[in-house]
């Protein structure tokens, strides 16, 4: 049998985005699989949506928190009640292709890989393709993601009998790198991109990457207080990051031809 893979959706007032995400995870070619839904004390009609899937399908779960405790806890909260090998993340507003738990998990078991992740296409708000794809390194290590966030953490994957569970540590923006780099640290295999795109990524207009200030805000957070690395270190990081994400503006994001 296909070893389970548990799937971590945060959710905080996704009711325009949540059926489509939670449809592309009934889509999966990939059968063996549990859908873990957390709101976050949405205010909107986001648990409203949730209860027509958990009312016909026994494998999609939903926990709420008791405050609205920011996507960190909430993430958590997903991965303490995981019961998978894999755990895997999609956030409520993205959407898997049809196969990309099928081909993720084969490549993963077939090279008795920790961790990956794969490249990944842009989709505006309203779901209509960018014609952009942000393509996955090849192979990424702990510290070439020390200088940027490569894995797009709606296509990364981990082991959890090999890594354990990892939980991120509880700050405002950017805790998927803090888990990702808690990852990669931890495995003693290499961690491999799947060069063919697997997921949309959903541009939101108020995104972070569209605030660049924000953006360097968040990142020496991470740094800082993530990390607890001194002044000094953070400062050079944040220097090497600025120089890196120069770097992929101009190299890593590819037109997808228009159809």
């Amino acid at each position: 049998m296909k070893p389970l893979v548990s799937i971590i959706t945060p959710v905080f007032n996704a009711e325009r985005y949540i059926a489509t995400s939670i449809t592309s995870v009934l889509g999966q070619t990939y059968l063996n699989w549990e859908l873990i839904l957390v709101d976050d004390c949405s205010t909107d009609c986001s648990l409203d949506v949730i209860s027509r899937f958990t009312s016909v399908h026994q494998n999609i779960f939903l926990f709420t928190n008791e405050k609205n405790s920011g996507a960190a806890v909430t993430r958590n909260r997903g991965t303490k009640e995981a019961k998978g090998k894999y755990i895997a993340f999609l956030d409520a507003d993205d959407v898997w292709f049809p196969t990309k738990l099928e081909k993720q998990i084969s490549f993963m078991e077939t090279k008795g890989l920790d961790v990956s992740f794969s490249s990944y296409n842009l989709i505006d708000e309203q779901g209509n393709s960018l014609h952009k794809q942000i393509k996955a390194l090849k192979v990424l290590t702990y510290n070439k993601l020390l200088k940027c966030n490569y894995v797009g953490n709606l296509t990364g994957v981990y082991n959890t009998q090999t890594l354990g569970k990892i939980y991120t540590k509880n700050l405002r923006k950017r805790q998927d790198w803090l888990l990702w780099l808690e990852t990669v640290k931890k495995t003693k295999q290499p961690v491999l991109g799947i060069q063919e795109s697997l997921a949309n990524y959903r541009v939101q207009s108020n995104s972070m990457s569209s605030n660049k200030l924000g953006l360097i805000k968040y990142n020496y957070s991470v740094y800082k207080k993530g990390l607890h690395f001194s002044t000094l270190k953070s400062i050079y990081c944040m220097l090497l990051f600025l120089f890196e994400y120069a770097f992929i503006k101009s190299q890593n994001t590819i037109d997808l031809p228009k159809i």
